[in-house]
């Protein structure tokens, strides 16, 4: 836009001769609510935030880091490599899931200092001395004891959540965040209080499962409710959830909150019952149709994405071709296609009848054949409706932005502001995914 940051907590220390800092951000939204906390404790050490991307010196790199995929562990590992070749000088950090799974790798690699999700708390004692213990308790309502600060994005990453109980056999999501957790809700509601001042349009609640908040009794509904009667021209998008039934409410109070955008991301994960029940999913597919079907009925502007695993372990074709059945008859607005990926210490890397690279390659381009389809059809859908957009960027005479129901929209420069809440009708020509076949998207 730009957006001026929002002041953490304490403010920042007025050096002239301040150090500069860069925090690169991977994977998932929780990662990029991380990275803003972290943005103002490194502010009230002393740092200037400047973008990753700049051509530096920096004194400071933190490397925010993933480990959801053995790839995700990878480009991890490559960004450390590619940042302690060009600044040899700086002092490279590197925190999060990756620095739990493969913590002396990242050593090996030239990291400085290593440390978890836990410890991104404790930023200030580990760049005092690197040899600082993690901590490892938490309690089932935590405090950050810091405010999210946004100095180079456009909307605002609000971590409201922590650690997932399900522990699905395919995944070390649990073994790297830990158990489920919810920060406070005072402490929470703050920081959205302080990024709608700010200026930022767009709240985005951050967890593992936003759905399973709960502090002391006060659920995610009560959090939505609270952070929309905030005074301010902005809008409220939830972060993946999880399609049990306990969670059909929250569906009746997207629905009566205007605030909140008409979006979900369900993680489907598999199509067969059978597989869904090895992966140790706790739904079935008839409740995971039926969620989405409420979804529908309440509001049927809305854009159901989803995740789906190709090549789980044992899957038969039989069960394959049952699960692109369902994912076709779903029709997802938005599907994002993981391949199977082997993970040690998790009980699906030891099942029998693992699959073949290239049958795993063949099954993830098959669903996204479909996936492709399914969202074309759903911005067909919209086509002469009116949406709610925020345009973000600018590039080549081109304003790009997305909807409220997580469509990207482009229009003519100048045509709308930027980083406000506009209405746009939607049609062929300012729909992306329909002008992408032909043309580079924006």
């Amino acid at each position: 836009m730009p957006v001026p940051p929002v002041p953490s907590a304490g403010g920042s220390k007025n050096n002239t001769m301040a150090k500069k800092a860069a925090i690169v951000t991977l994977g998932c939204r929780l990662n990029h609510a991380d990275s803003a906390l972290l943005t103002s404790r490194l502010r009230n050490l002393g740092y200037e935030l400047v973008p990753s991307g700049s051509s530096g010196p920096f004194d400071l790199v933190l490397i925010n880091s993933c480990a959801v995929t053995a790839e995700a562990v990878r480009k991890s590992r490559q960004a450390l490599r590619q940042f302690r070749k060009k600044y040899p000088d700086a002092t490279i950090v590197v925190a999060g899931c990756a620095a739990l799974n493969a913590k002396q790798q990242l050593l090996d690699d030239g990291a400085d200092c290593v440390f978890g999700n836990n410890g991104k708390k404790q930023l200030a004692d580990f760049l005092d001395n690197y040899s600082t213990a993690e901590n490892d308790n938490w309690k089932s309502v935590f405090f950050e004891e810091s405010f999210s600060s946004f100095p180079f994005r456009s909307r605002a990453f609000i971590k409201i959540q922590e650690g997932c109980n399900n522990f699905c056999t395919y995944c070390i999501v649990p073994h790297v965040r830990g158990r489920e957790r919810s920060r406070s809700f005072e402490e929470a509601l703050s920081d959205c209080r302080n990024a709608v001042e700010a200026g930022f349009p767009e709240i985005i609640l951050t967890g593992v499962n936003t759905c399973a908040y709960n502090d002391n009794g006060r659920t995610l509904a009560d959090f939505i409710r609270a952070a929309a009667s905030i005074d301010g021209d902005f809008r409220i998008r939830l972060s993946s959830t999880e399609p049990n039934f306990k969670n059909i409410g929250l569906l009746d109070v997207m629905a009566e909150t205007p605030k909140v955008c008409r979006f979900l991301h369900i993680s489907l994960q598999h199509g067969d019952n059978r597989v869904l029940k090895r992966m140790n999913r706790h739904y079935s597919t008839e409740e995971f149709a039926d969620f989405v079907s409420r979804a529908r009925k309440l509001m049927p502007d809305i854009h159901i994405g989803t995740d789906v695993i190709a090549g789980f372990p044992g899957e038969t074709d039989e069960e394959f071709e049952s699960s692109l059945e369902f994912i076709r008859k779903t029709g997802f607005s938005n599907t994002h296609v993981f391949t199977y990926s082997r993970r040690p210490g998790t009980p699906a890397a030891d099942y029998p009848g693992q699959i073949p690279e290239n049958i795993k390659s063949l099954r993830s381009a098959a669903i996204r054949e479909i996936a492709k389809e399914s969202a074309v059809k759903f911005a067909q859908s919209m086509i002469s409706k009116k949406l709610s957009v925020i345009f973000e960027q600018t590039r080549n005479g081109m304003i790009s932005g997305w909807s409220g129901n997580y469509l990207a929209i482009a229009e003519k420069e100048g045509s709308f502001p930027t980083g406000k809440i506009v209405e746009v009708t939607a049609n062929r020509n300012n729909l992306a995914i329909l002008n992408d076949m032909e043309q580079d998207p924006i």
